[in-house]
């Protein structure tokens, strides 16, 4: 029974990235629409990680750079489903 205990956690822990790759996804994708939705005067700030402060930014760059993260977060949800279908094939 030892041999499929790491399997289960391989298993677990796959499952848990596939989770929170689509928490992600999701919230990604909300971002972008309030983004895009935005009238065009309206000012975008953004917060520094691990702090309280806010700077004014861009709102088509910070667009781009959201819809670029949303792209990323696909593909590497897609890398997942991927290798969980050439295990089943296996």
């Amino acid at each position: 029974m030892s041999g499929r205990e790491p399997r289960r956690e391989e298993e677990g822990t796959k499952l848990n990235q596939k989770e929170e790759l689509n928490r992600k996804i999701k919230e990604q994708k909300v971002v972008v629409d309030e983004l895009s939705n935005l009238k065009k005067n309206r000012k975008v700030y953004k917060q520094q990680p691990n702090s309280n402060i806010f700077f004014l930014v861009d709102r088509t760059e910070t667009l781009s750079e959201c819809k670029n993260t949303l792209d990323d977060l696909k593909k590497a949800h897609q890398e997942i489903e991927n290798s969980e279908k050439t295990k089943i094939r296996k």
